[in-house]
């Protein structure tokens, strides 16, 4: 019997000749994990991302233990890491203390997390809007003179569980703020799912008009209605080329309760390596990475792509 362990590839019009791979899977995969997970656990599962090829990782969050308490080892994990320097490491840090931590560490990219409904930007970061981008204001502006890349999140582009659907104006808004402040690109992030390819085209269609070039701008989907892979797709001919993905589909939103898993980075490589997509990651390793983090936390992998590579794989033996 022969494994099928990877896809043959045959070239998919419209689609870029590379795609970034942008792995939250450390700091968004695992935020949400109620049972804690050992810094052991969180340093290999980076190494082995890196070692499979990942070159843009989010370690962690610089936030306070009492809002995200998985995440209370950040410093802990930043000393412990040596990652290569051809690594895009970036750390969530949403306010000056953060801001402060990340630097003791040489990191040289952080991110703040801005929402596009006051609804959810008072549940995550307990402010209005406008208080949330008044925060971000002095991060952003000190991290950029330290000569940090900044990173923002847009939170909610489609849908709020408080709200219901959220203009797309709304949207473009908090992008344009964000760029403003120093953001040097953005994540746009459909936080619980809802999204459809009309609704991400429409989006990224009314970024793009309002001068922010799309070369700036990631995507972030969630797979709450199994969209996800079909909406990076729709991104990724509208002119985007970075994806935000969790390895073994990880993922949820500690003051969303309906935000389900992100898509999984190995669906995704999936799809890319079949339609002859440069990602340069190993899409192998990644599915044994999740298929490993998966025991770690006690359950079967999630995502299809590594469920499947690791029957293919046992049957091959």
């Amino acid at each position: 019997m022969t494994a099928l362990h990877v896809p043959a590839p045959v070239a998919l019009d419209g689609l870029p000749p590379r795609v970034e791979i942008y792995e939250v899977g450390p700091r968004d995969g695992l935020q949400n994990e109620s049972t804690p997970v050992s810094v052991d656990v969180k340093v290999e599962l980076i190494e082995r991302l890196v070692a499979a090829g990942i070159r843009s990782i989010e370690l962690t969050a610089m936030v306070h233990p009492a809002w995200v308490p998985q995440l209370a080892d950040a410093d802990e994990l930043l000393g412990r890491l040596s990652l290569p320097p051809s690594v895009r490491q970036v750390v969530l840090a949403p306010n000056l203390a953060g801001l402060r931590r990340a630097l003791a560490h040489d990191v040289r990219e952080v991110a703040v997390f801005a929402s596009a409904t006051e609804s959810f930007s008072q549940r995550n970061l307990n402010r209005s809007m406008d208080e949330a981008l008044a925060m971000f204001a002095p991060v952003a502006g000190q991290a950029r003179d330290e000569g940090l890349d900044v990173r923002g999140y847009v939170s909610m582009i489609f849908g709020d569980p408080w709200e219901g659907e959220v203009p797309v104006a709304q949207v473009v808004d908090v992008c344009r703020r964000l760029v403003e402040l120093g953001c040097t690109s953005l994540s746009l992030g459909d936080t619980i799912g809802v999204g459809s390819s009309g609704q991400v085209a429409r989006l990224l269609a009314a970024v793009r008009d309002s001068g922010i070039g799309l070369d700036l701008v990631g995507v972030h989907f969630h797979d709450t209605y199994g969209q996800a892979l079909a909406n990076t797709i729709t991104a990724l001919r509208a002119g985007v080329t970075t994806v935000d993905v969790a390895a073994g589909g990880l993922g949820g939103c500690p003051y969303a309760e309906s935000a389900t898993g992100n898509l999984a980075t190995e669906d995704l490589l999936w799809h890319l390596h079949g339609a002859g997509v440069e990602t340069g990651v190993d899409l192998v390793e990644v599915a044994r990475v999740s298929a490993w983090l998966a025991g770690e936390l006690g359950r079967p992998v999630s995502s299809r792509a590594a469920h499947a590579i690791e029957i293919s794989t046992q049957a091959a033996r």
